[in-house]
């Protein structure tokens, strides 16, 4: 620590010593310059040479260098500029008014000299106050996007979660509930065909109960299906589409190569509910009649495409939904999906109807993984 402490000592010494000699080299320099052109300019012209040292030195070397090549200059006056000690003279009046005006000027030089350069020194202080304080606001900021970054993610997870969670104990608990009154009923009705208003009775409450039965199974189905797990997003697909179609009356054709192959969970998770999104959306609010949904494995990504023959999104809307403010919760998630796993979702938009674009990166070295997970269900 000592060791580097004097070495840069030693620098700032070395530096003051270059600013002096610098100050000097100019003083000198103006002064032999100054020998020549005596004859020519006059007294005048010899102490602007000089001055014009002296207010070199004050802007770029600092206060002693300056005097430095004030007094340098002062003696290059005294021995009329010529660098022969016998030369001394004594200077006439007009000489020393010369003197004293370029002795006062050099004074008021290096004193502006000097609070320039302290002022720039101040200056260049606050711009590197400032540089840290926004480096650190910087800082700040990133870590606060990452840390708002993770718990989004962790919401997803915990959501999709949930939804299994919830689709397990439907199935597990009322459902076989539903199963076991539908089999004492059934019962029930065998005991009593004699009696035929409680027959028909007992046939509307087998009915109802399949109808019960029915609506379980597909909101268990819709919250998280197990065909998504079990088969894989192509499965699962075509098995919502078909059900939307029949509940919605809208016709979805969909575009999906029967050699599709399997996805890593998360990114079948996403790809499904945004197409689940944009169906459900078409039936809310686009007044179309039917849809088409491509989905192709294209250069290392996923490209799927949801398009309507619509009535579109009104301009205003479109334009919140590109920038942050996007209005709907849907949307919002379904572009948060799509961040955590890299990918992107444009929304066109326009008389004839909307498209929605997703391009979603396949990740490196998940093949092998894909494949095993394909493996079973093609068994």
């Amino acid at each position: 620590m000592g060791t580097n402490t004097s070495i840069l000592a030693r620098i700032r010494n070395h530096h003051h010593l270059f600013r002096y000699a610098e100050a000097v080299i100019a003083a000198l320099t103006a002064s032999l310059l100054c020998g020549g052109l005596e004859h020519f300019a006059g007294n005048g012209g010899t102490y602007v040479v000089l001055l014009l040292a002296v207010v070199f030195s004050a802007w770029y070397c600092g206060v002693g260098p300056s005097i430095a090549a004030t007094v340098l200059g002062l003696l290059g006056t005294m021995i009329g500029f010529i660098p022969w000690f016998h030369s001394f003279r004594r200077p006439d009046p007009s000489e020393a008014v010369g003197t004293l005006a370029f002795l006062l000027t050099s004074i008021i030089v290096i004193v502006l000299g000097e609070s320039r350069r302290r002022q720039n020194e101040t200056l260049h202080v606050a711009q590197g106050e400032l540089e840290a304080k926004v480096q650190e606001r910087t800082t700040d900021l990133e870590v606060v996007n990452r840390n708002l970054r993770e718990l989004s993610a962790r919401l997803m997870q915990l959501q999709d979660d949930e939804r299994r969670r919830i689709a397990r104990e439907l199935h597990d608990s009322v459902g076989q509930t539903l199963a076991a009154l539908a089999m004492n009923l059934g019962l029930a009705r065998n005991d009593l065909e004699r009696l035929t208003k409680i027959t028909e009775t007992l046939n509307d409450s087998e009915n109802l109960v399949r109808l019960m039965s029915t609506e379980v199974r597909t909101i268990s189905h819709l919250l998280h299906p197990p065909l998504l797990d079990e088969a894989g997003l192509s499965s699962a697909l075509r098995w919502y589409v078909n059900g939307f179609a029949q509940r919605s009356g809208i016709k979805v054709d969909l575009d999906l190569p029967d050699d599709f192959r399997r996805l890593p969970a998360e990114m079948e998770t996403a790809i499904f509910r945004v197409v689940q999104e944009s169906l459900t959306n078409i039936h809310r609010h686009s007044d179309s009649q039917m849809a088409k949904i491509v989905l192709r494995h294209h250069k290392g990504e996923v490209l799927v495409e949801v398009e309507d023959h619509g009535k579109g999104i009104p301009q205003d809307k479109l334009e919140l939904m590109a920038s942050a403010g996007t209005p709907g919760v849907g949307i919002r998630g379904m572009r948060e999906r799509l961040r955590q796993l890299g990918g992107t979702l444009k929304i066109e938009s326009g008389p004839s109807g909307t498209i929605v674009t997703v391009q979603i990166p396949i990740p490196e070295g998940s093949t092998s993984e894909i494949v095993s997970l394909a493996g079973p269900a093609a068994a």
